[in-house]
């Protein structure tokens, strides 16, 4: 069984990390902060934003792939992932600003309703009502 819509997602984070990565690694060379944050909040803020994406993201696609296996998903599981992603960047950029902001809520949003949905589903195709 070729799990495509998980292997799909999984490859777009692995790139996303790369990018969340190389965000942080950048500012890190630009101010020559070799290790931890260096006091720099900008800094801190970046490798956060990589932080909490490596947190959520593998609850994620362990739950994409667990209900693509059972053969439940189709076309609203990729969608559900893509919107998921598409959250993560935007969590990314509201990270870079100080205040209070519309993109950092969205990406916290985005990604709490995803991991509830999808935790439900697993459950609700579990017990077999789904």
């Amino acid at each position: 069984m070729i799990l495509q819509t998980t292997l799909s997602l999984a490859a777009a984070a692995a790139v996303m990390n790369v990018w969340l990565a190389f965000r942080a690694g950048k500012l890190r060379f630009n101010t020559k902060i070799l290790h931890g944050d260096g006091g720099h909040p900008m800094l801190m803020q970046r490798m956060r934003a990589q932080a909490n994406f490596v947190e959520n993201t593998p609850f994620v696609l362990f739950l994409v792939a667990a209900i693509e296996m059972t053969g439940k998903g189709g076309s609203w599981l990729a969608i559900v992932g893509s919107v998921y992603l598409l959250a993560r960047i935007s969590h990314a950029f509201g990270m870079d600003r100080n205040d209070a902001n519309p993109l950092r809520a969205v990406g916290f949003l985005v990604t709490a309703l995803t991991l509830l949905g999808l935790s439900t589903m697993a459950v609700m195709i579990a017990l077999g009502r789904f």
